[in-house]
């Protein structure tokens, strides 16, 4: 029932995200959470976005474990791992970027993600070492995320498809 409830809140705000920066006006603030364009990397980013703040509660739930933040990093490394793998993969093949797959390929990455995060929450047995570099891991995971929109890198990864341009210089 947690994975499923957890899947369905990430989802939704998520999804949500896709549109709240044309909804804010294109509000500086709120291109740090939300996407931006249509690259790779901001619909990673709002992947990510409602797995921080779904972190307030798992971190409130199991924060005390001492797998947390191994938990926490390695999940939302699936993401960032897992959308990009899946979208070049199957663009190599179709040569062309097919909507409901990549729909289905944000909430496979989501999904992953989550169950990895239950998974490792439950079976690891961390030391304090690793704990700590888990919290090292988050931080850089987490200062990257809001970095990499402001100063986005001239890869594919960042390149919005449509207008050829690069985070916020994107704009539509």
């Amino acid at each position: 029932m947690e994975f499923l409830i957890s899947f369905l809140v990430i989802s939704i705000v998520g999804t949500l995200l896709h549109f709240v920066y044309e909804w804010s006006n294109h509000n500086k603030i709120v291109s740090l959470f939300a996407a931006v364009n249509e690259s790779t990397w901001e619909h990673i980013k709002i992947a990510l976005t409602p797995m921080f703040l779904w972190g307030l509660y798992d971190g409130y739930v199991y924060g005390f474990s001492p797998n947390y933040f191994l938990a926490k990093s390695i999940s939302l490394l699936a993401v960032i791992i897992i959308i990009p793998l899946l979208f070049y993969g199957y663009k190599l093949i179709t040569k062309k970027s097919i909507l409901i797959i990549d729909i289905m390929i944000f909430y496979i990455a989501i999904a992953s993600s989550i169950g990895v995060f239950y998974y490792l929450i439950k079976n690891l047995n961390c030391t304090f070492i690793y704990s700590y570099i888990g919290a090292i891991l988050l931080f850089i995971i987490f200062s990257l995320y809001l970095l990499l929109t402001i100063m986005p890198l001239k890869n594919e990864l960042f390149l919005d498809p449509i207008t050829k341009k690069y985070g916020l210089d994107s704009k539509r």
